[in-house]
Parts: structure tokens; sequence; C-alpha cells
């Protein structure tokens, strides 16, 4: 059996600390979002980044914007009526310094006028 070097070591252990902090930024958005809790926006966004939903939908640039987009009325309302954001498990591709991330968020809301379902053990519904 053939140990690895400590420098190979040291590079793996790097990989694994840099995806855990990837799984961790993708896995607060949700939380965050569907609380609108800003301050973790302007902890986690570069100061002049960009939140672009898309040509059909308001979009904002710098931290402060995209921070504060979460305390709008309209995200609030999204809120109160059952907004839940889920996100994928990212697909990682470390290069060094650098990662290509892709991960699907979707975004579900409570049907307030759908029949009601039993769901075992958990009560009912609207979906």
């Amino acid at each position: 059996m053939t140990l690895p070097n400590s420098n190979d070591l040291a590079e793996r252990l790097a990989a694994v600390e840099d995806r855990f902090d990837i799984y961790t930024l993708i896995a607060s958005h949700p939380p965050s979002a569907d609380t609108a809790f800003a301050e973790y926006t302007r902890d986690v966004y570069f100061p002049d980044g960009v939140f672009d939903r898309g040509p059909n939908l308001e979009g904002a640039k710098g931290v402060d914007e995209i921070a504060s987009f979460t305390l709008k009325p309209a995200h609030r309302e999204a809120i109160h009526v059952g907004l839940a954001h889920f996100a994928s498990l990212p697909l990682i591709d470390l290069r060094g310094h650098h990662a290509i991330v892709t991960s699907y968020l979707q975004i579900l809301h409570l049907d307030h006028e759908g029949v009601s379902r039993d769901l075992p053990n958990h009560g009912t519904s609207q979906g």
C-alpha cells in the first residue's frame, strides 16, 4: 500500500473543505430566502454581485439591493402564503482555486384553494 505524500493529502483535504463550503452556501439559500434573512445575503454576495432572475422577473445589482430584495412587501407576501425554496445537491467541478457549480432551485407554495389530502403521519395538506 502506498501512502499519499503530505502535499497530496493537503490538496485532498483542501478540496473536501472547498466542497463542504460550497454545499453549505447552496443549502443556506432556501432557508434564508424563506425567512427574509437579508443578513445572510450580505454575507455571501460580493459588493458588486448581480441577482439575475431572467428577462421576465425583477433582479437586483449590488449587495445592498440584493439583500433588501427579500424584505420587499411582495416577497413577504410570498412567504406569508407558504413560499418554499428547495435546492438540489450541487454538481461541483473544482479547478484549483475556481469552481464551476451547477444546482437547481425549485420554488413551491401551498395551493390554498386546492383540495385537502390526508398525508399519513403528517396530517392534511392542500399541496
